[in-house]
């Protein structure tokens, strides 16, 4: 179970890198003018959801369930941290949105916006963290 347990982190952190990364390529891209920016930053966009976040999401929810299910609940604390992970994938699922909204050119958004967009990830990041190591409940 150590290994389920490895991966899952490994896959943890390669998640939170594509949700932190991916807001702030929205910062750059609603701040580009010019055309070949614009469709640069929609490959780095599209490559980064589907090809490293979105599997890195997947894979960390599945040795997340299996280590659940080998372990059951641990208490209030990983009820707690199991909203907060599902925040993270609604989260996930809105960077989705913008992500199509900047594909078809309609992004209504500033880069002010997906600044402040950028720091929930860090905000979930920190209360997870905090969750499974204080274990306060």
């Amino acid at each position: 179970m150590l290994w389920w347990k490895t991966f899952h982190i490994i896959f943890v952190i390669t998640w939170f890198a594509g949700v932190f990364y991916l807001p702030r390529l929205f910062v750059y891209h609603a701040q580009a003018q010019d055309a070949v920016s614009l469709e640069r930053f929609k490959v780095m966009e599209r490559k980064l959801y589907f090809g490293i976040s979105t599997p890195s999401a997947v894979l960390t929810l599945i040795t997340g369930s299996t280590l659940w299910l080998k372990y059951g609940f641990g208490g209030t604390w990983l009820q707690y941290k199991l909203m907060l992970v599902l925040i993270l994938v609604l989260y996930h699922l809105w960077c989705f949105k913008y992500l199509a909204d900047f594909k078809k050119g309609r992004n209504t958004r500033s880069h002010i916006f997906y600044r402040w967009f950028n720091e929930v990830p860090v905000l979930l990041l920190v209360m997870i963290v905090a969750l499974v190591v204080v274990k306060p409940f």
